[in-house]
């Protein structure tokens, strides 16, 4: 009961950190990563973004690793009851007395670098995924990309699922501009692969690929997917 009461406290706490009246940017999560000894160059890692899809192809390319016998460590947003499901290693939910531990240890941190409540979950993340000695993580980007907390990564793969317009306060009013936000997360000499795209929108990211010395590819040209059934337990379906 204890544990469950400081849990909540911790989790009003984080939720009542600085917000997007701040400038956004990777600086303030940088430095708290610094400060955890910067676990997320520790370990390999998956990167997706997009507007359409991009949860559940990060929940589908988890399962398939974990099932392949990777260790794996899987952070999504926003979870659907629970603040637990957004961080998860081999299929399991971070315990409450995790949260709670990383919060009492760094929030001295999380406040003198005034990091956002995304930019300390990320972080928590990465510090929980490094302790458990994971293989690789799939991490779904919060907010467009180019400069969500979440692209400190160096993925081995960046994925884009279908783009269209959202946030566009924040990621630019045109399809393109958006687009080139998402395209943030693609790295130098890499492999990029994405589904279905808008014309103009696959023409932007190959020549992002191809400015960058990245192989593209576009899985939607190439594979078929049979929905078999699904329900509220999962989806069967040949590929």
């Amino acid at each position: 009961m204890k544990l469950e009461r400081r849990y909540r406290d911790i989790i009003n706490n984080l939720y009542n950190l600085t917000g997007f009246a701040i400038k956004i940017c990777l600086d303030r999560v940088e430095k708290l990563l610094n400060s955890l000894g910067n676990p997320h160059k520790k370990f390999k890692s998956i990167l997706i973004a997009g507007t359409n899809g991009k949860g559940s192809t990060s929940a589908i390319i988890e399962s398939i690793l974990r099932e392949a016998g990777y260790k794996t460590g899987l952070f999504t947003s926003p979870h659907l009851v629970e603040f637990t499901e957004r961080i998860k290693v081999n299929g399991k939910k971070i315990k409450k007395g995790e949260v709670v531990k990383f919060v009492d240890s760094w929030i001295n941190y999380i406040r003198k670098f005034e990091c956002t409540f995304f930019e300390a979950t990320t972080s928590m993340a990465f510090k929980y995924f490094y302790d458990n000695r994971i293989d690789i993580a799939v991490v779904e980007v919060g907010m467009g990309g180019r400069l969500d907390a979440t692209n400190v990564l160096t993925p081995i793969l960046s994925v884009i699922t279908p783009i269209g317009y959202e946030h566009q306060k924040y990621l630019g009013e045109s399809l393109l501009e958006i687009a080139a936000e998402k395209a943030g997360i693609i790295k130098n000499d890499n492999i990029c692969i994405t589904g279905i795209q808008l014309p103009e929108v696959e023409k932007f990211l190959r020549k992002e690929c191809e400015k960058k010395g990245t192989y593209f590819y576009n899985s939607s040209n190439n594979s078929k997917v049979e929905i078999l059934f699904f329900d509220i337990y999962g989806t069967k379906f040949n590929y």
